[in-house]
């Protein structure tokens, strides 16, 4: 049985000569074993295949790597164990998707509602999206015993934008945009308004179609209103 390149440069210690026809041959100018980025993200799109269809508890390593197309042996030369493997899966699409918020609220641009409006709806878009509510179905079926799975997915999600969202709303406060005396709760309190019937209804299924743009533009513009209403100042309620 050939032995997988992962596993052959993990067992074959450092600085034994090898056979130019071993099955354990080390390879000029391969990547150390458990770093080949494209390893790695064929792993992690086999288990959000996986985690999809079957959830966190139903899902084994063998189901994952067998999805993966990698072996047994190769898959926990990356990760040790399947919490592991979500967390990196989840961190993985947090970095997908989230790149464009970050940058949507970095910026001293002081059109407060054009730059709400913006974020609001990407936001609204990203938590609507299949793979973030599938996501949470996960977590929360697992977050009662295995709070540390609960507690990565919300500080790496949608806790990740809060404190770029507070930032935001401090600067224009600084600039006398807003009135904002508490940006973190501002913050909290905008995330909320833009979620207003548009996530928890498809979370538990009780609406399973997707949100139309016409629908979210709707939810986040009242909410960029009703936040503007009570913390803006003349300036930045004029349209």
């Amino acid at each position: 049985m050939d032995v997988d390149s992962d596993i052959a440069a993990a067992t074959v210690p450092s600085g034994t000569t090898v056979d130019a026809g071993c099955d354990h041959e080390v390879r000029r100018g391969r990547a150390p074993a458990g770093t080949d980025p494209a390893k790695r993200r064929q792993i992690i799109d086999g288990a959000a295949r996986v985690f999809s269809t079957m959830g966190f508890d139903a899902a084994s390593m063998n189901d994952i790597a067998r999805e993966a197309g990698v072996s047994k042996g190769t898959l926990y030369v990356y990760f040790d164990h399947k919490e592991e493997l979500f967390t990196a899966l989840i961190e993985d699409r947090r970095q997908t998707h989230m790149q464009e918020l970050f940058a949507l609220v970095d910026t001293d641009d002081p059109d407060v509602r054009a730059t709400l409006t913006r974020f609001g709806t990407a936001f609204a878009r990203v938590l609507t999206s299949e793979w973030a509510l599938r996501a949470q179905r996960i977590v929360l079926g697992v977050a009662e015993r295995m709070p540390e799975v609960g507690r990565g997915f919300y500080t790496q999600g949608p806790g990740h934008c809060k404190p770029l969202i507070a930032d935001y709303l401090e600067r224009m406060t600084a600039r006398g945009v807003l009135s904002v005396a508490d940006a973190v709760l501002a913050a909290s309190q905008f995330a909320e308004l833009c979620q207003a019937n548009l996530v928890r209804p498809r979370l538990y299924r009780s609406v399973d179609t997707p949100p139309t743009d016409a629908e979210i533009a709707h939810v986040v513009g009242h909410a960029v209103e009703m936040f503007l209403a009570y913390y803006g100042r003349p300036a930045a309620s004029t349209p």
